[in-house]
Parts: C-alpha cells; sequence; structure tokens
C-alpha cells in the first residue's frame, strides 16, 4: 500500500471559517475560534493520520493589512505557508468578492500546486446567490477547484478531505503517527484563555493581551498551571480584572473548564495580570512570545 503525505495550508480573510474547518478535520479542538477577527495569531499544524495518509493541516491568521508590528508578524506566519505547501486551500465566505492583499492573491492565482477554494457558509445563501459566486470565484482563481461548504454544519467537510488525500504526493509520514500537532501544552492554554478574554472583552482589550504561562506541572490526576495575561497599559489591567476580580474569575471558571476536556484531567489554573507596555510593538518581546521566529 503506498502511503501519501503532505502538507494542507489553509489561507483566507479574518472569519471565514478557517479554525472551524481545520479542527473539523482534526477532530479536536486546536484552533480557537471566536466572532472576532485576528482570533488566530500564529500558524498552528493540525496531523491527521490514517494507514496509509498523513496530512498535515496549517491555520494560518486571516489576511489584513499590518497595522503594527505584531500584525506584520502574523502576515509573516501567512507568507510561509506558501513555501511548503503541497496543497493549498484559499477559503473565502458567501459574499465576499476579494482577498485584502493583492499579493497574497497573485500567489494563489500563479499557484504551481493543487488549489481547492472552499465557498464557506453556504448554509447561509440560496441556490441563486450560490450559483453567482461558483461563477465569480472561477473567473477570479481559473486554477482552483471550488467546493461549496459549511465547515459549522459539516456540509462537504468530508469530501474535502477525500479530495486532498487524493491529491497528497506519495510520501513517508514527516511526524510521528500518534501526534495530534506541532505545538507545545502550554500553548494550548495560552490560546484557551485569550479565546475567553476575546469572548467576553470588547474594543482593543483582546488585541492588546498575550497570554504567558509561566508554570505548568502534570501530576498523575492533575495538571497545575501559573498564567500570566499580559496587557499594555494600566487602564486595561483594570478592565480584565474587573469588579473585585469577577472579570477575571470568569475567564479562568470557563479556561479551566475547556482545558479540562482537552487534557482529560483536573486542572489547577492561577492567572495573574501584568502591564507590558507596548509589547505588540517591541520586537524582543515579540519574539519572546512566538512571534518573529
Amino acid at each position: 500500500m503506498k502511503h501519501k503525505a503532505g502538507f494542507v495550508n489553509i489561507i483566507g480573510n479574518p472569519n471565514v471559517g478557517k479554525s472551524t474547518l481545520m479542527n473539523a478535520f482534526v477532530g479536536e479542538k486546536l484552533s480557537i475560534i471566536t466572532s472576532k477577527a485576528q482570533t488566530t495569531r500564529h500558524r498552528i499544524l493540525g496531523i491527521v493520520n490514517g494507514e496509509d495518509f498523513q496530512v498535515i493541516l496549517s491555520d494560518t491568521p486571516g489576511i489584513i493589512k499590518p497595522a503594527y508590528q505584531l500584525q506584520a508578524s502574523m502576515m509573516d506566519f501567512v507568507k510561509s505557508a506558501f513555501d511548503d505547501a503541497d496543497v493549498l486551500i484559499y477559503m473565502v465566505e458567501i459574499g465576499e468578492k476579494e482577498l485584502k492583499d493583492e499579493a497574497f492573491f497573485k500567489k494563489i492565482t500563479n499557484a504551481k500546486i493543487p488549489v481547492l477554494l472552499l465557498l464557506n457558509k453556504i448554509d447561509k445563501s440560496n441556490q441563486e446567490q450560490l450559483e453567482e459566486q461558483v461563477q465569480l470565484w472561477a473567473e477570479k482563481v481559473p486554477n482552483a477547484e471550488i467546493i461549496a461548504i459549511s465547515a459549522l454544519e459539516g456540509f462537504n467537510v468530508k469530501e474535502v478531505f477525500d479530495k486532498i488525500i487524493e491529491l497528497l504526493p506519495e510520501s513517508p509520514a514527516y511526524y510521528p503517527k500518534d501526534q495530534l500537532t506541532d505545538k507545545p501544552e502550554r500553548f494550548f492554554i495560552n490560546e484557551t484563555i485569550r479565546e475567553k478574554i476575546l469572548m467576553h472583552y470588547k474594543k482593543e482589550i483582546p488585541y492588546a493581551v498575550e497570554i504567558d504561562t509561566e508554570e505548568f506541572f502534570e501530576e498523575e490526576n492533575i495538571i497545575r498551571v501559573r498564567s500570566v495575561i499580559m496587557v499594555e497599559r494600566d487602564t486595561q489591567k483594570g478592565i480584565i480584572i474587573g469588579h473585585k476580580g469577577a472579570a477575571l474569575k470568569r475567564v479562568g471558571v470557563e479556561a479551566r473548564k475547556d482545558l479540562e476536556k482537552f487534557f482529560g484531567k483536573q486542572i489547577h489554573l492561577e492567572l495573574y495580570v501584568k502591564v507590558n507596555k507596548n509589547w505588540r510593538s517591541n520586537q524582543r518581546q515579540l519574539k519572546r512570545f512566538g512571534y518573529n521566529q
């Protein structure tokens, strides 16, 4: 039996459903999902293994025009997705008409590898609108195979995955067959906490936040975690903590529940808030948090 393996990189504008699709493929919540743009900041690998295949999925940040150094670093992750892809997935949603960066769009239309253009959120459209969108994208990206999907509802997700396996090159596995992702445990703790902040705080607060898990001790029945929420200003620190610590407590309780599901163990989570002035524009701090690699 011939073995197939390869990198399948998912790109698109913010909020198009890339993380939902990857989680559906992997069967685990690896990428955090919220309704806010720029939820994904890193390039996250999800690995799906079968007897005769290994699909390495890559979820990247949504494509934006960078306004500060953190966003520029996020776009570097997207650029790297073109370098090692064996199959490129370009996700759009019903009603969308263009990619926010023309240079990225040219890379897609000139790609020498197979391109799957996934038209997502079709559960929010009718047949006439769907046909119009398929025609529009067929003209814009003639090198792509267009598949209509609903990542959230699971419509055509299996069909897309079967198509990916068909397109993969013959190759031995790149990662051990029991490996699910390339990220360490602390990364998922940080992302789970950040997801809760994205869900519960408004305006600039979620974008000024980074999480640093300083301690991770795994015992037989419990994992003890100490994480610091970094903000840029003292006023943001007060908002994160909330009246008598209520807002911070809610983040901690919700994150702990999700982490207990993810790790299958009891979690003891301690959360602290610190001011780290202008970390989003500081190259040294960005490197410390895993950007600018």
